[in-house]
């Protein structure tokens, strides 16, 4: 090989693939004494003075194997494993009709598990190298598993910890396991009727060995709860109220001290306004270090005695000051961004609106934009742009020159909106899980309900010329709004959206829509609910997405057609997960100008400019 010559780059795995923990390389005990490493779906290690050889289990094999993610314990005594039990992988196919490097289309193949599919299983095994002996689970083969993972030692070697999904996700737990018996006892135990958001977990061990701070939703909201794993029946709740723990960003040991974000703990500003704190590990001395209505964004100093705080809201430019850490007191004022340029140019900023939701007494906050030449004396068109799930929150919070998604829009001439609604996260679980099993209610109830409240205060929007569109979940729910809701929304572009929850990814929809697959599944479906379409639709999908199987647009397009219903469909050669990119933008301002405003526009071939 000529030594001038730059090796080929390795093929990044894609974030759908699951490593099959079979090539990971051999594994050096902490006192450098040995070697464990896989041969032949067995543990094995190798002594590194005389690089003598010996067999650890014999059991291994290509249906159940042992994974290469080996961990020594700190004394160098056991080595931890986990035997595999393999699961057939789903793939899906894509056809790319114009690869840029040849004539023919390519074939594309990804793996992609879907709900309902089966899963590698893992269970923890624990090997003391000095006799042999291996050690797994007493109580549980932790089954149905979606995952068990994150193995960690104690300082002292006696136990192992590791966290079991169980499939599901109503099961949640940490499980301490003994390295010489193999007795298994839960430390954490997260349990729900619906669903354990394991993908807010926060886990910090204490260098004690005695102490886990652990973040749960248990109460309605998200909090932090100290356990004490002697007596792990009785955690000790830090923070409490109607409000989220958002991140835990510094756990000051020495002090007994957490540094966090929060939201909703200020009850005069809006709710997912985020503000960072001060608070003793007891629970007690809980202290803003970022006062002020707004977002706030906080840096803080590699030292943590100090921190930059920048705050803004969609309609006030962003501001910082140089704050102490301690009390968050004001050390040096920075001043405020400057946007008179912007507004001389007609920028007029969104406006943040709250109305209540579906129940009447629930606020709902969301955005409105106009556009630049706007007149209060005509009647707007409304177009919402809708992305949420129970994953986030999404309106935006802060100040930007454009909120593009809603802006863009707006300059054609219409009242644009976004909301958060209920099935978004961090109000409260009860106002999230209405998603449960019910991810067709999108909020759209409270969107509707919001809607209607803006255009009784502002009489300009027109409620009968309502569009709206998304990309992905959006494409989802903007299509369930025209099937659910086909009085109120008339006019849908929908991109590249998970229109059937039994053709997307494994993770999102069984977290949400449950396990076993059951029949919400397809009651959820657009493409069973097809046959509802009354309005205007657009559909576009990317031929090479690889975030949502393309074939549920296409399941949707099918329906429709076998349904007798006027659609469009645009499909992006070689598009990706896309709202339809430039061509795409084209096509959606043409659309609701089409079908909204009842005006045809210009030829954008034709366009100079």
């Amino acid at each position: 090989m000529d030594r001038g010559a730059v090796a080929p780059k390795p093929k990044e795995r894609h974030w759908m693939e699951v490593d099959d923990e079979m090539g990971d390389a051999p594994v050096t005990s902490p006192d450098g004494r040995q070697v464990a490493f896989i041969r032949e779906n067995n543990v094995w290690v190798r002594n590194v003075a005389d690089g003598r050889e010996r067999q650890l289990t014999t059991d291994g094999n290509p249906g159940r194997y042992y994974s290469s993610w080996m961990l020594w314990s700190p004394d160098s005594r056991y080595v931890a494993s986990t035997r595999i039990r393999p699961a057939q992988k789903r793939y899906v196919y894509y056809v790319e009709s114009s690869p840029k490097d040849q004539l023919q289309p390519r074939l594309h193949k990804q793996e992609y598990a879907k709900p309902g599919d089966e899963l590698m299983h893992h269970l923890p095994v624990v090997i003391n190298t000095q006799s042999g002996k291996v050690v797994t689970p007493a109580s549980s083969n932790y089954e149905p598993q979606f995952s068990l993972a994150n193995l960690r030692w104690d300082a002292d070697s006696k136990h192992l910890t590791f966290e079991f999904n169980q499939r599901g996700h109503k099961l949640y737990q940490v499980v301490e396991m003994n390295a010489d018996t193999g007795w298994d006892t839960p430390l954490i135990n997260e349990t729900a009727d619906t669903y354990v958001q394991y993908t807010r977990n926060f886990r910090h061990d204490f260098k004690d060995g005695k102490r886990i701070l652990w973040l749960s939703e248990r109460d309605n909201h998200g909090h932090l709860y100290l356990y004490d794993r002697n007596n792990p029946r009785q955690p000790q709740q830090i923070t409490k109220g109607d409000w989220y723990v958002r991140r835990v960003l510094k756990v000051d040991e020495a002090n007994g001290k957490l540094i966090f974000s929060a939201n909703g703990v200020d009850k005069d500003d809006d709710p997912y306004n985020i503000k960072y704190y001060l608070i003793n590990l007891d629970g007690t001395g809980m202290q803003c270090l970022t006062p002020g209505k707004g977002y706030h964004t906080a840096t803080f100093s590699p030292d943590w005695k100090y921190l930059v705080d920048v705050v803004s809201t969609p309609d006030t430019p962003p501001s910082s000051s140089l704050r102490s850490a301690a009390d968050g007191s004001v050390l040096m004022d920075y001043g405020t961004a400057d946007i008179s340029k912007l507004k001389e140019q007609g920028w007029i900023a969104p406006e943040v609106f709250s109305a209540p939701g579906r129940d009447g007494k629930t606020p709902i906050w969301g955005l409105i934009a106009r556009p630049s030449n706007f007149d209060p004396t005509k009647k707007y068109p409304v177009v919402e742009y809708i992305y949420q799930g129970p994953h986030d929150q999404f309106v935006p919070k802060t100040f930007a020159s454009c909120q593009y998604w809603l802006q863009s829009m707006a300059e054609l001439g219409f009242i644009t909106v976004m909301v958060d609604g209920m099935n978004t996260a961090f109000r409260s679980r009860d106002f999230e899980n209405v998603c449960y099993k019910n991810l067709r209610d999108a909020g759209l109830p409270d969107h509707i309900a919001w809607l209607k409240a803006a255009a009784a205060k502002y009489p300009y929007i027109d409620l009968d010329r309502v569009g709206i569109y998304g990309v992905s979940a959006g494409g989802q729910e903007s299509l369930n709004a025209m099937l659910m809701h086909p009085d109120f929304y008339k006019a849908c572009y929908s991109a590249c959206g998970c229109h059937d929850n039994r053709m997307d990814k494994i993770w999102w929809n069984e977290l949400w829509m449950g396990w076993p697959v059951d029949d919400s599944y397809r009651q959820n479906s657009n493409v069973e609910n097809a046959h509802l379409l009354k309005g205007d639709l657009m559909l576009v999908v990317g031929e090479m997405d690889d975030n949502v199987d393309p074939a549920s647009t296409m399941q949707v397009a099918n329906a429709l057609i076998k349904a007798n219903k006027d659609f469009e469909l645009v499909v992006i050669p070689g598009g990706r997960h896309t709202m339809g990119e430039r061509y795409g933008d084209h096509k959606r301002f043409d659309f609701f100008v089409r079908k909204l405003m009842g005006v045809e526009p210009p030829k954008w071939s034709e366009l100079t400019k």
